[in-house]
């Protein structure tokens, strides 16, 4: 298949790629590199299956410019993280919202076979019931969460009105190495490993009884595949590991000293996806046990030497904002 990659030099989208092309598929990967790194898909750049376009997609002149005709668009291009989408809204509604509607048009003007878009757990908020299932009460509880939402009801609206065979699947606490090492707080695992490596204390948010569903990376690409191929369209499809794992316990198999600071709120003191609905209707089922994942961060541990090492004062000073809106 002739594939596009929105945001195909991020952590999922590299991985997505990395798998795309092994499969022996043709790909096309745009990102602006904001997030995304060259180096994460620099073994291929000179592979006669991959072209790699510097972009971006809230540019409409640059999408309505790009040349080529696709069989699949997986869109995965967006901003992430909570504290800087409430102190710049409008920043993550231009990325994850008006970034979407292009991509969209941009596909809707090709005869493509499926759009696959990367949307987010986080629009459940804090869930009422576990495991939850994709009819679970919608309530994000900040701007980020708000975008992707939106831009997954964008696209909908396109597969209704017109025929944009669009397939959305909401990842849940995806993990795996090449995760994001940005200068922002966030992700648990980029936060954890940089403070392992640098010797300091593992910061547990809370009691550390908050428990996650933590997906590991290969497992999500997996799904990405399953959702090209599939006939079935219009419908939204939660991506977890089957279980939920408690933030002690991954201290405990990270190893290594920990201290504890304020719990935040906003936060849901456990996300936990039924899957029951993709198992039966594409086929797909998680491989990777959380051991297994974890295992596999700590063989790659170095790519974070470079991540920025957080402790408790500037934890507080970063998520100030956090507890001030949302608190």
């Amino acid at each position: 298949m002739r594939c596009l990659v929105t945001g195909g030099a991020g952590f999922i989208g590299s991985h997505l790629v990395d798998s795309l092309l092994g499969k022996g598929h043709q790909v096309t990967v745009v990102d602006n590199l904001s997030v995304g790194r060259i180096s994460n898909v620099e073994k291929h750049l000179d592979s006669p299956s991959m072209v790699f376009i510097q972009g971006d997609i809230t540019d409409r002149d640059f999408m309505n410019n790009l040349e080529g005709d696709y069989d699949w668009v997986f869109h995965l291009a967006a901003l992430a993280d909570i504290v800087p989408s409430i102190e710049n809204p409008t920043k993550y509604f231009d990325a994850n919202v008006l970034g979407t509607l292009n991509v969209a048009e941009f596909a809707r003007a090709r005869d493509i076979k499926k759009f696959v878009f990367s949307a987010s757990s986080s629009c459940y908020g804090i869930p009422e019931s576990f495991p939850t299932p994709e009819s679970a009460l919608i309530s994000p509880q900040y701007p980020y969460a708000l975008s992707k939402y939106l831009a997954e009801e964008l696209l909908f609206h396109w597969n209704r009105v017109y025929g944009l065979p669009v397939i959305s699947l909401r990842f849940f606490n995806v993990y795996g190495p090449r995760a994001r090492t940005s200068g922002t707080y966030g992700a648990v695992f980029g936060v954890f490993l940089a403070q392992k490596l640098a010797g300091k204390p593992m910061t547990i948010v809370g009691d550390g009884n908050q428990t996650r569903d933590f997906t590991f990376v290969s497992d999500i690409c997996d799904a990405l595949l399953l959702a090209a191929a599939a006939e079935v369209t219009g419908e939204a499809f939660n991506i977890g590991s089957g279980a939920t794992y408690s933030v002690n316990w991954l201290v405990q198999l990270i190893g290594g000293p920990s201290t504890h600071i304020p719990k935040r709120p906003g936060e849901p003191d456990c996300t936990f996806a039924d899957i029951s609905k993709i198992k039966s209707d594409l086929g797909w089922s998680p491989s990777v046990t959380f051991e297994d994942g974890v295992a596999k961060m700590l063989e790659a541990i170095h790519d974070w030497k470079d991540a920025p090492v957080w402790d408790e004062s500037q934890i507080e000073k970063a998520t100030k904002k956090w507890f001030e809106y949302l608190g």
